[in-house]
Formats: C-alpha cells, structure tokens, sequence
C-alpha cells in the first residue's frame, strides 16, 4: 500500500477568508487595479471574488493550460483562445490572479504579457511554492505541498450518475 502524500487542502471557508484578506494586502498597499486578470482556470474563483472584494468592475480572463495533471505539465505554458483584448489594457493598472504560483512560469508568461500592454501590472495568488521563477506581490499562503483546491476536489460530473457524497 503506497502512502497518500501529504496535501494542503482549502476549504471553501478557507477560500474565502483568504481571498478577503488577500484584497485587504492590495487595499492596505495602495494598489488600485483598473482591471483584475484572472488566469484560468485555477484563477477564475480567485479573480472574481478579489474583484468583488475591491470593488473593481473591470476583469478579464487568459486561458492557459500548463497542468495536464498532478504534478504533469506541458513543457511550457501556452495560451489558449479566447484572447483577451491586451489593446484595451493600455495605461491601465492591472492585477493578474491565480490560484498558485506553482513552478510560477504561466504567471510570468501572463505578466509578461500585460507588462507589453498595459500600465503598471502586478499578481495575486492564493498559494506560491519556494520554486517558483516568479515572487508574487501578494501571497496568502506559501507552501511546497501538493494543493486540494475546493472548486477541483472532486472529479467533473457525469451524465445521470450522483458523486456519492451527493447520495
């Protein structure tokens, strides 16, 4: 028998107390984003409910796929379609957020990319691991463990067959 790994798991609870109080980070930095980026999909939950908590109406969204797995990646991020409008970034403050800075090169790629475009760029996320290429500007929580996010703790929904925790 192979042991389970030790994980770090968030709650739905946890998530969003710690997105609160990493909306309260931004707030107390005097950072006011124009537009919230969320890197999808990991950064979509993450993205809305900051946007929500700073009360920034403006919030775009870039695909990328990295992860095909656990701990199984892609050699590299690529960015998937739809695009976002980067034209319509121009000047603006913008705050790219993920769910985790894990190896930290898909939010390098996207902060690069608003950096070409937009004014002044900076990043949130929920979780960032000590090997990561890039430091975020706001981090709730680091850690260098596996994490169990509420949204994908469970495995996507079948036709007419109920997850047994739904009974």
């Amino acid at each position: 028998m192979t042991e389970t790994p030790e994980r770090e798991i968030l709650t739905w609870q946890g998530y969003g107390d710690a997105s609160r109080e990493l909306a309260q980070m931004v707030v107390d930095s005097g950072y006011e984003p124009d537009v919230v980026v969320a890197v999808a999909r990991g950064g979509l939950p993450v993205g809305g409910a900051i946007s929500y908590a700073l009360g920034t109406k403006g919030v775009g969204t870039l695909n990328v796929e990295f992860y095909t797995g656990i701990d199984e990646r892609l050699p590299a991020p690529v960015l998937l379609p739809p695009l976002l409008d980067t034209d319509a970034m121009k000047g603006l403050r913008v705050l790219i957020a993920d769910d985790v800075a894990d190896t930290g090169e898909t939010l390098a790629l996207v902060k690069s990319l608003m950096e070409q475009h937009a004014g002044e760029v900076r990043t949130v996320v929920l979780y960032a691991k000590s090997h990561s290429v890039i430091d975020p500007d706001y981090v709730w929580k680091r850690t260098d463990l596996w994490i169990t996010f509420p949204w994908s703790a469970l495995p996507p929904v079948t036709p007419g067959k109920p997850h047994p925790e739904q009974g």
